[in-house]
């Protein structure tokens, strides 16, 4: 596919722009925060049965999240044009974004990566079974009412694997007998944004349906970038995608807080990977499908006065062919090598199934007791072009879970958790490599925190959280290409997060949050080079310790101005191996936003990002940067809104991984509905 080519500057260029990004920040009046779940007048109403909290609401209208910077809404995730899962993550405090070597997004939440902090709809685990990994650039936004986010400390009903908290993506519930939203957008080279939402709600039963397409052929580099031989600057090469997501939900109400919900998903994506701009590490591959496609079932059904039983079923289906070629024409395939990579194309066919089911019981005065059953199986199978399977491993994975709040006081909450997981594997197939299966492997998690409400809206706590990552497919039986030993017998990941946290009002119009946090992981898979040769292995070597401190505040002026932002400070700590570098977390993350309203319906955006270096490699350390985003919007008519603005407006040129820069200046300009 042929890409064209914009002019661009002299390789030497760069603006002097907020060379720290300090000033930027410093000139808003107030770090900001994020809404909450339950207050922050969003447009969108959350699906109640896929929130998780663990200390619930006091009274009616009390603030139910758990921790400080915890929750992105549905109008924020608009009002910042955060299309995709991994763009509104970055807003919170805490969280940092990043991309792998195959260009994908992924998040660090506390210095904790995605496998280790795992994705879930409505409590339903989502991550890839092979890897555990996501690429949140395949998630999109448009049909979610909120993103939820617990870091470190987090329910022990989510299940196995929340080493260093979890993600939820809560689904919208309609509460009107016919409401929606329709957006259409355009941006720089050929990019189309779409999305459409339908919802109604009739008493009985209620209907949910959401359509996305995001797509564009690229995205403009900036042009202080420096042309190396394999990207030449203008339009990056071969970064052209396109994600189409459909979504329905059918619900049932039938009186006393019953509820049944049926939900269909099916993500159809493309993609190419821009090549390293590093010739030594420039790979040429192709995504011509990447493809999702789930089925979910969701109830409460009262037992009485005092019990509820809830369940959880699911059935995920992952399909993706990645095809490598030979150069930059993306003519040939790469034929060389062995397995799949000696064909050229990779074929994975992933599958997962499983369910829950959690009684819950209030029988014990100021008591919320939560008993919780897991049951997940993963299938991972490659086929390579000619249709030969070379690889097929299964797993099953066992929880058990308890969880109790007590309400010792009316404003007091203790909450106490322990969990018990098992690995169980099933069938383990490498063509060429054949060995037994290992054995059955477990994890226990235990926590307890203390919540004591100030007030309605403001809340201190104490957690401590002992938590578990069973090792994945890919940690225990991949041979990258022939470069490792596999490791089938590798122990979990365990973690000790502590924390200690403030959530409130303390002024008029303001919000405050702060936490300090720290963590201490043990067992960490980490690679160990030379175990055979040159071959390296996946081993449980790693002695890592996380300490960090969050601060998130904001200021509402009568509602023409609101400004905001947050601050993170994270160090991360190889102990076991100080020499090898901790990748991919900025020390220092700041930003800082302004709302402003000059006349009625109209809206003034500004949002400033700074991140400090961070290591990239145990030898490469990248820079720090300021981005800063402009938009503005105006209501026309009642309901319909048009909006214009630019992400990146100074045109830096910054990376978030080596070799891969990130976009230069983006415009965009859309077109919104609501009813």
């Amino acid at each position: 596919m042929s890409r064209r080519k914009k002019g661009k500057r002299g390789a030497g260029h760069q603006r002097p722009v907020w060379r720290t990004g300090l000033w930027v920040a410093l000139a808003f009046p107030a770090l900001g925060g994020t809404p909450a779940l339950a207050d922050s007048g969003d447009d969108a109403e959350p699906f109640e049965l896929g929130v998780i909290t663990v200390v619930g609401k006091r009274v009616h209208g009390a603030d139910t999240n758990d921790q400080v910077s915890s929750v992105v809404g549905h109008k924020v995730m608009r009002e910042f044009n955060r299309e995709n899962v991994g763009d509104a993550l970055n807003l919170l405090s805490g969280v940092s974004a990043t991309v792998n070597s195959r260009n994908e997004k992924t998040i660090s939440v506390r210095g904790f990566d995605s496998r280790q902090v795992p994705l879930f709809i409505d409590g339903i685990p989502v991550y890839v079974p092979y890897d555990g990994y996501v690429d949140f650039n395949r998630f999109t936004t448009a049909d979610l009412a909120a993103i939820q986010v617990a870091k470190g400390f987090s329910s022990v009903t989510y299940g196995a694997n929340t080493l260093g908290g979890a993600i939820n993506l809560v689904s919208r519930k309609p509460v009107r007998e016919f409401e929606g939203d329709a957006m259409l957008g355009v941006g720089p080279e050929r990019g189309r944004r779409a999305t459409a939402n339908l919802g109604t709600n009739q008493g009985l039963w209620y209907a949910q349906a959401g359509y996305s397409l995001n797509r564009d052929d690229g995205f403009p580099m900036s042009s202080n970038f420096t042309p190396t031989p394999t990207e030449d600057g203008g339009v990056r090469n071969n970064a052209y995608h396109k994600d189409e997501k459909f979504s329905l939900k059918l619900g049932l109400t039938p009186g006393g807080g019953d509820e049944y919900a049926l939900s269909y998903y099916k993500q159809n994506g493309e993609k190419g990977q821009p090549p390293s701009t590093d010739p030594a590490y420039a790979r040429y591959w192709r995504w011509p499908y990447w493809d999702k496609e789930s089925l979910y079932f969701v109830s409460r059904t009262g037992l009485g006065e005092f019990e509820a039983v809830k369940l959880r079923f699911y059935r995920d289906r992952y399909d993706n062919q990645v095809d490598t070629y030979t150069d930059s024409t993306y003519s040939t395939l790469k034929t060389s090598g062995s397995g799949s990579v000696g064909t050229g194309r990779s074929i994975y066919h992933d599958r997962t199934n499983g369910g829950s089911v959690e009684l819950e019981s209030t029988r014990l005065a100021n008591n919320t007791l939560r008993l919780a059953f897991h049951y997940k199986t993963d299938e991972h199978e490659e086929r390579d072009a000619t249709g030969q399977q070379n690889t097929h491993y299964e797993d099953t994975l066992i929880s058990f879970a308890a969880e109790n709040e007590w309400r010792i006081l009316p404003q007091l909450a203790l909450s106490l958790g322990l969990a018990h997981h098992e690995l169980r594997p099933d069938t383990v197939f490498s063509r060429g490599n054949p060995y037994s299966l290992p054995e059955d492997q477990g994890a226990t998690d235990a926590q307890a925190g203390l919540f004591y409400d100030l007030s309605n809206s403001a809340r201190l706590y104490a957690t401590i959280a002992r938590k578990s990552r069973l090792p994945t497919l890919k940690d225990r039986y991949s041979q990258r290409l022939g470069t490792y030993i596999e490791n089938p017998n590798l122990k979990p990941e365990e973690s000790l997060n502590y924390e200690i946290g403030y959530r409130g009002s303390p002024w008029a119009g303001g919000k405050l949050q702060a936490a300090v946090f720290y963590s201490d992981i043990s067992d960490k898979i980490q690679s160990v080079a030379n175990i055979v040769g040159t071959r390296s292995q996946m081993q449980n070597v790693g002695k890592v310790r996380n300490t960090g401190i969050e601060l998130d505040a904001s200021h509402d002026f009568g509602g023409w101005l609101e400004v905001g932002g947050n601050y993170s400070w994270i160090n991360v700590e190889n102990r076991s191996n100080p020499e090898t570098r901790i990748t991919d977390v900025p020390r220092n993350k700041l930003t800082a936003r302004a709302v402003l309203r000059p006349i009625n319906r109209a809206e003034v955006i500004a949002f400033v990002e700074y991140d400090s270096s961070r290591w990239a490699s145990n030898t490469v350390r990248l820079s720090g940067f300021t981005t800063l985003n402009l938009k503005a919007s105006y209501e026309a008519l009642k309901g319909l809104s048009i909006e214009a603005g630019a992400n990146n407006v100074t045109d830096r040129n910054y990376s978030l991984s080596d070799g891969y820069p990130a976009p230069g200046r983006m415009w965009f300009a859309n077109v919104i509905y609501q009813f």
